[in-house]
Formats: structure tokens, sequence, C-alpha cells
């Protein structure tokens, strides 16, 4: 299973910000994705594509994550 979640780090430790459906001591992969950086470059491209809906680039972006 791959999934995309949302988490905050607090005291040390990534806490995610929806329940998650796994089984105790499950070893996974994780992928860190500063939110503010990922902003930062939608901004930055969002205009060189031409005139496209904002939703449909973060989609787009979403969606290449999950590769």
């Amino acid at each position: 299973m791959s999934k995309v979640i949302r988490v905050r780090f607090r005291d040390g430790v990534l806490v995610p910000e929806e329940p998650l459906d796994m089984e105790e001591n499950k070893e996974l992969l994780v992928k860190i994705i500063d939110v503010e950086e990922r902003k930062r470059i939608l901004e930055r491209y969002r205009g060189a594509l031409g005139r496209l809906d904002p939703r449909l680039l973060e989609e787009a972006i979403e969606e290449a994550e999950h590769l």
C-alpha cells in the first residue's frame, strides 16, 4: 500500500493528522516534503505552463509525489 498523509513534527516525533489503518510495528518508508517549500515551487511554476487551473497543477504534483 502506498499513501500520502500529512503529519506534524511534535516533540521529536512525526504525528499523523489522520488515523492510520496499519498493523503494529509495520516498517514503512517515509518521504519528507516541506509544505512551505512545496507552495513556493507551485507559485514559481504556476505561470510557466500558461493559463492553468491551479487545482489541476496541484493534482498533478500530488500524483507525481505518489510515484
